[in-house]
């Protein structure tokens, strides 16, 4: 860690076998946005999973549709664009955002009607991430949605802003770790560093995942004056 408190994602991962689902947005040295997205499970409903991209959206699919147990927290649409705006999130918030923005209104305007995940006792954390572009740049925005108490009684909503700066990016991800219940993501998101190439960063992020639990990894960079994507995807069972 440097004085800035910005870390390498091998650092911010080192030991943590279950940070759970994951998202990244950033910048690179030279100004590309970056936007990743990774998924963990434990149980085979949640490991039965893999990621896959159709027109620029990427979506979360059983990969053998015949052991689904419980589709309605583990199958949405992860990625989405509308018009100016890249919508990254874990869960069916992603379409709550993408319908908000069609109806004019704004990102936190949009997570007010959904709060944390109904699954007792962990009430996981619905974690989101929205990069906005404009004039060759962008800013982005993060929101994570918990559970105010043990018992699920309430919703703590949390939203930050960023101006994306060359070199860091934030990373929120809905666990501090394994447990049972897994303890929920605590403070700001963590600060981390964004290297220039697609395919190392790709390599850093799946590599400092734990073996045993990771699923798949979605990275994209894109140039915000052209709006010219690069993608990686990462499939453990393909």
């Amino acid at each position: 860690m440097n004085i800035y408190g910005i870390e390498t994602i091998q650092e911010r991962l080192a030991g943590n076998t279950y940070p759970g689902r994951g998202i990244l947005i950033g910048k690179t040295p030279s100004g590309r946005a970056c936007a990743a997205y990774f998924i963990m499970g434990r149980s085979a409903n949640s490991r039965n999973r893999v990621f896959a991209e159709r027109d620029g959206a990427v979506f979360t699919e059983p990969f053998d549709p015949s052991k689904v147990e419980d589709p309605s927290l583990i199958i949405y649409a992860a990625i989405r664009q509308y018009e100016n705006k890249l919508i990254v999130t874990n869960g069916d918030q992603t379409d709550t955002i993408y319908k908000a923005l069609q109806a004019g209104k704004c990102f936190t305007k949009a997570l007010t009607t959904r709060q944390f995940e109904p699954d007792p006792p962990n009430f996981t954390p619905r974690i989101s991430g929205m990069l906005t572009f404009e004039d060759g740049d962008f800013t982005y925005e993060m929101n994570i949605l918990k559970s105010a108490d043990p018992e699920g009684t309430a919703c703590n909503r949390f939203t930050y802003s960023y101006a994306a700066l060359p070199g860091l990016g934030h990373f929120l991800h809905t666990y501090v770790q394994d447990g049972n219940p897994i303890p929920t993501f605590q403070g700001e998101p963590e600060r981390v560093a964004v290297p220039e190439d697609i395919d190392e960063f790709t390599r850093q992020i799946w590599d400092a995942l734990d073996e045993n639990n990771r699923i798949s990894l979605y990275v994209r960079y894109l140039d915000p004056k052209t709006m010219e994507a690069q993608n990686r995807m990462v499939n453990k069972n393909r």
